[in-house]
């Protein structure tokens, strides 16, 4: 049916006439989508779009799918066979907005039935009537918790299909709110903002913070800055993240956007540390420009390479007074054939992996380090093995640390034992070390 320059990515099949199929290539994030007639082998195909897929603003979304005689997800026509539909997250600098168009193949031109207004988020979940058309979504803000509607593309009418009440109604009160705010070269940045109810920083003065984050490698610093996420979501409090601290008397800035840029001749990695040391810094900024944040007071923490970004940060600056890390791996030279986004081997640039091992610098992790991981985590990049290296290693060099390990637990942690107990050893751990904490000593 088709040759394909780049690797590919997926198919969307149609019917004989028509199927999408889309390569892409990570080195230069480059995303070609085809047209091909599955019914004509040999025919030349056609070139619907060519993109950046890093690019979210400009992202056409994908084709909607509904099953066929046969019980395959093929692509949804209109009842004339002319259009597609496509659905799509619509970010935007005012956050995600999702949408459903309507595309004619023979063209490449769409029409826009319907956007997520605010103050909702809602998407798409299924085509429901191909006739009117309608659609089964799911809906919610702030204050009102995920529900299903139909809704008509053409007249707008929506009508509910569930009423499922709010799962937390006692952490109802607790404020959340999308910021955003810049790192000192300029990049844009994003988080969620948690504070306990009834807190007013003009009265009550800032609060312990913890940051919890996830790295994200960018080829380059537009894509870097686009907003992620909507500031519509509903405020669901989950025992995997950290907001369940704001129960706990701190504000909380969750899913703080961690970008590392590499442009150009330059991969991200090679600058690595440096940029998660001033994206650090500036969500800890951003917390202290709205008063909420007292910078004395300051934790971080993440899962996998989140724990990862927390031993690198904490190697590497005394931004914070103690970090959390989960299932996390320290020791790069443990996972030699690349990790992450890093396409390079160890023998490629064996002082890239030493640099950006946390490992090779617990010297210089002086803030007090909470290490959780699951005693069977199976993910080939984060053995057991690493969390207790690192403990290991810290505490024979004087550190201030804790390891956990859960029994039988994998990489994501599931039995009520064990999530009881994460919740019990991080809010311990936090409050020794920065709610109770006293004047930081000099830590340099």
């Amino acid at each position: 049916l088709i040759a394909l320059e780049r690797r590919l990515s997926y198919l969307r099949w149609g019917d004989d006439e028509v199927a999408m199929v889309v390569e892409r290539l990570f080195d230069d994030r480059s995303e070609k989508a085809w047209l091909v007639a599955p019914g004509e082998p040999g025919a030349e195909p056609d070139l619907l779009f060519e993109r950046s897929w890093e690019d979210r603003y400009a992202d056409p979304g994908q084709p909607m799918t509904l099953p066929n005689d046969a019980g395959r997800a093929v692509m949804a026509f209109s009842p004339d066979g002319r259009l597609v539909y496509w659905a799509g997250d619509g970010a935007s600098p005012e956050g995600d907005r999702p949408f459903v168009d309507a595309m004619d193949l023979s063209t490449g031109e769409t029409e826009r039935l319907w956007r997520s207004e605010p103050p909702h988020y809602e998407y798409a979940v299924t085509l429901r009537d191909m006739d009117g058309p309608s659609v089964l979504t799911r809906r919610e803000s702030q204050d009102d918790p995920p529900n299903y509607f139909i809704r008509d593309l053409d007249g707008g009418g929506l009508q509910p299909v569930t009423d499922f009440p709010h799962p937390m109604p006692e952490l109802a009160d607790v404020k959340g709110e999308m910021i955003f705010y810049q790192r000192e070269d300029g990049v844009g940045m994003s988080a969620t903002l948690y504070l306990p109810p009834d807190y007013d920083p003009s009265q009550d003065g800032p609060l312990p913070t913890v940051v919890w984050a996830y790295p994200r490698e960018f080829r380059s610093a537009d894509a870097a800055g686009q907003v992620q996420d909507s500031p519509h979501r509903f405020r669901r409090i989950s025992y995997w993240r950290p907001q369940f601290l704001v129960t706990q008397g701190y504000a909380v800035i969750d899913n703080a956007t961690m970008p590392v840029v590499g442009e150009g001749d330059e991969e991200p990695n090679d600058t690595f540390i440096e940029q998660l040391v001033a994206n650090a810094a500036a969500a800890i900024g951003a917390g202290v420009e709205r008063g909420v944040t007292d910078p004395e007071r300051a934790a971080l923490g993440g899962h996998s390479y989140g724990a990862f970004m927390t031993a690198n940060i904490l190697a590497h600056s005394n931004l914070f007074r103690a970090g959390v890390a989960r299932s996390g791996a320290y020791n790069r030279t443990l996972t030699p054939f690349g990790f992450q986004r890093e396409q390079r081997t160890i023998w490629d640039d064996t002082d890239l992996y030493i640099r950006m091992s946390p490992f090779f610098h617990a010297h210089n992790i002086q803030a007090p380090l909470l290490l959780i991981h699951g005693a069977e985590d199976n993910n080939a990049g984060t053995y057991p093995m690493q969390s207790e290296r690192l403990y290991a290693a810290m505490a024979g060099l004087g550190g201030t640390v804790r390891l956990v390990m859960l029994p039988e637990e994998s990489h994501g942690y599931q039995a009520r034992e064990s999530i009881l107990h994460m919740l019990w050893e991080t809010t311990e751990w936090l409050d020794e070390h920065v709610k109770r904490a006293g004047p930081p000593e000099d830590l340099d």
